[in-house]
């Protein structure tokens, strides 16, 4: 009896130890943030505007995932928020303007990510990643 008692034993924590969900939906957690954006003009010498990053597209990756897991549009005050989320690590990020080409001479700067990498510990956690400056 007690070499099945055991084997139900070890078969119960395989199985449970197997069943830990990875980073992404599913949970009870989120992560919100704001987006910030400075317009400048077309050689990023004379700051234009300063403004809540409206309507701007906002990604997450899941843990060690390569692909985008998810893509949301910030409200017209820039806020976002990623909600039903799991514990583990996440990266957030939004595309902007990369002045610092420009300035190396660059006349159409491409568009670089801005990101932030942050952790869910536990449960019915909210993770605020603070503001996402961009340039346009």
């Amino acid at each position: 009896m007690k070499k099945i008692l055991s084997i139900l034993a070890i078969a119960l924590a395989v199985v449970t130890s197997s069943c830990k969900k990875p980073a992404g939906e599913g949970g009870n957690s989120s992560i919100v943030g704001m987006v910030h954006v400075t317009n400048y003009n077309s050689n990023f010498t004379v700051v234009n505007a300063e403004y809540p990053g409206a309507d701007v597209d906002v990604y997450i990756i899941y843990g060690d995932e390569v692909g985008i897991g998810n893509r949301i549009r910030t409200t017209p005050e820039g806020k976002f928020e990623f909600p039903y989320l799991r514990p583990g690590k996440y990266r957030v990020y939004v595309y902007s303007k990369d002045k610092d080409a420009y300035l190396d001479g660059n006349p159409n700067p491409p568009d670089k990510a801005v990101s932030v990498d942050v952790e869910i510990n536990k449960k019915k956690q909210k993770v605020d990643v603070g503001t996402l400056e961009i340039f346009n």
